[in-house]
């Protein structure tokens, strides 16, 4: 099950539930897949609200791969969301959502759980 406060979402991906979450390694992986030069770049774009297929397919891939999931960008391609392309837009969003959320709720001097 996912941790939201480990910024984790599930996503049903080929019918069945899969945990995704951007580590700092998967949002380096992006960086250099997007050729961003930092962090806030990256989520400048891909808040943006332009992304291309293959975009969404980097994003989700990372995500799975973040989760510990040993899955290529092609193997991600082919996998199939309820909803169609909005299904996969969606988890994006949610992805980054959980990704880049505010710690509004979080006490001084604590972490993330």
């Amino acid at each position: 099950m996912a941790n939201a406060h480990r910024g984790e979402i599930t996503a049903i991906l080929d019918g069945r539930p899969r945990t995704l979450v951007l580590t700092l390694g998967a949002l380096a992986e992006l960086e250099q897949a997007f050729g961003g030069t930092d962090i806030l770049a990256i989520a400048e774009k891909l808040t943006s609200g332009r992304l291309a297929a293959r975009d969404c397919i980097r994003i989700i891939a990372a995500g799975l791969r973040g989760a510990g999931e040993d899955v290529p960008d092609d193997a991600v391609a082919a996998m199939r969301v309820e909803g169609g392309a909005p299904g996969y837009v969606r988890i994006v969003a949610d992805l980054m959502a959980a990704t880049f959320r505010p710690l509004t709720d979080a006490s001084p001097g604590s972490g993330p759980a």
